[in-house]
C-alpha cells in the first residue's frame, strides 16, 4: 500500500498538484484509520490530506481511479441472459438493443449491481480491448457508448421519467437533470471498468501518464475551449481581489512618509537635542487606480475574453477602474464591465457598440496609444497602475513608442501581459522590445498559473528598470 501511495503522490506532482512531504506523511497516517475496502472513503481521506485547491479535484479523481480503482472481477458475458430476464427484458438476446433496454431498466430501478454487470458485458462485447494495444481509454469508452446509443437511451429515460399530464418548467428541468445524471452514471461506470482493465494490462503508472488531466491553471488560454475558458473565468475573481489588495497594501506601507521636522525636534529634547529618533508624517493613502488597455483584435480573441474577464473582476472590486479596448482604434468600455453588469452582456455590448476600428481592423498599437494620450490623458494619473494586454504585433505600422512613454511617465506603474511565448517576441511584426523600456515589467501570461505569478510579483516595489519575466 505504501508503494502504491508513493507512486500516487508522484503522479499528482507530475500533473502539477503541489504535495509536500509533510502532506504525504499525513496521508499515510490517515489511511491507518480508514477502511481500505471502501473506495469512496479512501478517496475522501486522501483528498482531504493531499488536495488544497478545489480546481485540482478532477485531476486528483482521475489519478485516484487509476491507482486505487482496480475492481474485483465479476461474472462476464455468460450471466447476461439471466440479468436481462431479471430486469424484464429477456428474450431479446445480448445485443446492443437488449443491453440498452436492460440499462434503462437497471437505472430506473436503481439497481447498481445489475448496472455494473451490464457495463462489464457491454465493454466485453463492444470495447474491442486487446492486451498490450497502445490505445487510450477514451477511445474504448466512445466505442461502447456509440453501440449502446447513449443519446437514444437519454431520450427513453426522459420519456419514462416524465409524468403524464401538465407539469411546470421546473419539473421538466428536474427530470432532465435526473435523466442526464443517469447517463453520466453509465459513462462513469464504463470509464472506470475500462480504466481497471487497462491498469491490469499495463500497470498504474503507465496508464496514469497517458490519461493525465491538465490542471485548469496550466491550460493554454490562446487555444482553450469554451468550457475551459468558463472554468478559468471562475478562478479570476479571487486573483483580481488579491491583485487589488496587494497593490493597495504596497501603496499604504511602502514608505514611511515625509520627515516631520517639528516632531523630530521635540523628540530630540529628551536626548539633549541629538536627533536620535527621526519622526515621519503618516503617508497619505488612496485607493489604487487601474487603467486596463486590451487588444481585442481577431488574433487575440480568446485571450481578449480572458483579459476582459480580469478587467471585469477588478472593476467589481474597485471603483477607480477604467477599461479601454482597441484594435486599430481605441474606445473606453468601462460602462460595459462595471459592477452590476453581466459579463456576457458586456461582451456583446462591446462587440456591438464600441468604436474600435478606424482603418482595416488589424492591430495598430501606435494609433491606439496616440488616441489614449490625446483623448483620455486624464484617465492616467500618478496613482494609476496601467495594465496592457496584447501580443505587440503591430502589422509593420508606427509603434507609437513616444505616446506609450508619455503614458508611462505619468502613471505610477505599467505592466504588459503578453500571451505569446517569449521566443516569438520580436519576430515578424512583433515590436515587443520597442515597448519594453516604458514598462515596469513585461510578462508572458498564457496560463492561469502565469497570471497568478504576475499577481505575486506585482506587489514588489516598482522600478523603471525594464525586466523580462517569462
Amino acid at each position: 500500500m505504501i508503494d502504491t501511495l508513493s507512486d500516487f503522490v508522484a503522479e499528482l506532482r507530475a500533473v502539477g498538484i503541489p504535495v509536500s512531504m509533510v502532506e504525504a506523511l499525513d496521508a499515510i497516517e490517515a489511511i491507518e484509520h480508514t477502511d481500505l475496502t471502501d473506495s469512496e472513503n479512501l478517496r475522501a481521506t486522501l483528498g482531504a490530506t493531499l488536495v488544497k485547491n478545489s480546481r485540482h479535484q478532477d485531476a486528483f479523481n482521475l489519478a485516484f481511479d487509476v491507482f486505487f480503482g482496480l475492481r474485483a472481477p465479476i461474472g462476464r458475458i455468460g450471466d447476461i441472459d439471466d440479468i436481462l430476464a431479471d430486469l424484464g427484458v429477456g428474450g431479446q438476446g445480448a445485443d446492443a438493443g437488449g443491453l440498452s433496454d436492460a440499462l434503462e431498466a437497471a437505472l430506473l430501478a436503481g439497481d447498481r449491481d445489475a448496472l455494473r454487470q451490464l457495463i462489464v458485458a457491454a465493454v466485453d462485447m463492444y470495447g474491442g480491448m486487446q492486451p498490450g494495444r497502445p490505445v487510450g481509454g477514451k477511445y474504448y469508452a466512445y466505442r461502447v457508448l456509440r453501440r449502446l446509443e447513449s443519446d437514444a437511451l437519454l431520450a427513453r429515460l426522459l420519456a419514462a421519467l416524465m409524468p403524464q399530464g401538465d407539469e411546470s418548467e421546473l419539473d421538466r428541468r428536474i427530470r432532465q437533470a435526473e435523466a442526464q445524471g443517469m447517463i453520466d452514471a453509465v459513462r462513469g461506470e464504463i470509464e472506470r471498468e475500462i480504466t481497471s482493465r487497462l491498469v491490469q494490462d499495463r500497470g498504474a503508472a503507465q496508464v496514469a501518464a497517458t490519461r493525465r488531466l491538465p490542471l485548469i491553471e496550466d491550460m493554454d488560454l490562446m487555444h482553450a475551449t469554451q468550457t475551459e475558458i468558463e472554468q478559468v473565468e471562475r478562478a479570476i475573481g479571487p486573483l483580481a481581489r488579491k491583485l487589488a489588495t496587494r497593490l493597495s497594501h504596497r501603496r499604504k506601507h511602502g514608505s514611511k512618509g515625509r520627515l516631520d521636522v517639528r516632531r523630530t525636534i521635540r523628540r530630540s529634547l529628551a536626548h539633549g537635542g541629538v536627533l536620535l529618533e527621526p519622526q515621519f508624517k503618516p503617508p497619505r493613502t488612496s485607493k489604487p487606480e487601474f487603467v486596463v488597455l486590451c487588444d481585442v483584435s481577431g488574433s487575440m480573441a480568446t485571450f481578449a475574453r480572458f483579459t476582459m474577464q480580469l478587467a471585469y473582476a477588478i472593476s467589481s472590486e474597485l471603483s477607480n477602474v477604467r477599461v479601454f479596448a482597441f484594435i486599430d482604434g481605441l474606445d473606453e468600455v468601462t460602462c460595459f464591465f462595471g459592477p452590476g453588469v453581466d459579463f456576457g452582456i458586456g461582451l456583446v455590448e462591446l462587440g456591438t457598440n464600441a468604436d474600435l476600428i478606424r482603418h482595416d481592423g488589424h492591430s495598430d498599437y501606435g494609433r491606439s496609444f496616440a488616441e489614449m494620450w490625446e483623448r483620455y490623458e486624464d484617465a492616467v494619473t500618478s496613482k494609476s497602475t496601467v495594465i496592457i494586454t496584447g501580443d505587440a504585433r503591430n502589422n509593420y505600422r508606427d509603434p507609437g513608442v513616444e505616446y506609450l512613454n508619455r503614458i508611462a511617465d505619468k502613471a505610477r506603474a505599467v505592466f504588459w501581459l503578453n500571451p505569446e511565448p517569449k521566443r516569438f517576441w520580436d519576430t515578424g511584426d512583433s515590436v515587443m522590445s520597442r515597448y519594453l523600456p516604458a514598462c515596469n515589467s513585461v510578462e508572458q501570461v498564457r496560463t492561469l498559473r502565469q497570471l497568478e505569478a504576475f499577481v505575486e510579483r506585482a506587489a514588489l516595489p516598482t522600478t523603471r528598470r525594464p525586466r523580462l519575466v517569462s
